[in-house]
């Protein structure tokens, strides 16, 4: 049953992100940065945290769970450390997967052939 429902949510917020593409004038820079805006909204009013649990990966690897991460880093920091952890706990808490998509960008980009975009 957890990976129908991640399978269903984490489709509904792909089919929700392709539809802005598809129906609206928005970039997909505007939709991406839209969508960890959204997911830190909705980690903060406590409407992520319940979706997050159901879903698992289906709601906390897409953007909005970027987002919900980086609120609930903020939130653990600051509890343990007053105002500064509101400028560390973000980055803190999503350190690994930041790290990660650099090492990666810079492998793909050792071992990637580049040609002009056509």
């Amino acid at each position: 049953m957890n990976y129908l429902w991640a399978f269903v949510v984490g489709g509904a917020l792909c089919v929700a992100g392709q539809l802005l593409v598809d129906l609206t004038s928005l970039t997909p820079a505007r939709i991406l940065t839209g969508y960890v805006v959204a997911g830190v909204v909705l980690s903060a009013t406590g409407l992520y945290g319940p979706l997050a649990e159901l879903a698992g990966a289906g709601a906390s690897v897409p953007l909005l769970g970027f987002g919900h991460l980086l609120a609930q880093g903020v939130q653990k920091a600051v509890a343990e450390q007053g105002l500064l952890g509101a400028f560390t706990g973000g980055l803190t808490a999503a350190s690994g997967g930041i790290a990660a998509s650099l090492v990666f960008g810079v492998l793909a980009a050792l071992f990637g052939k580049s040609r002009d975009q056509s």
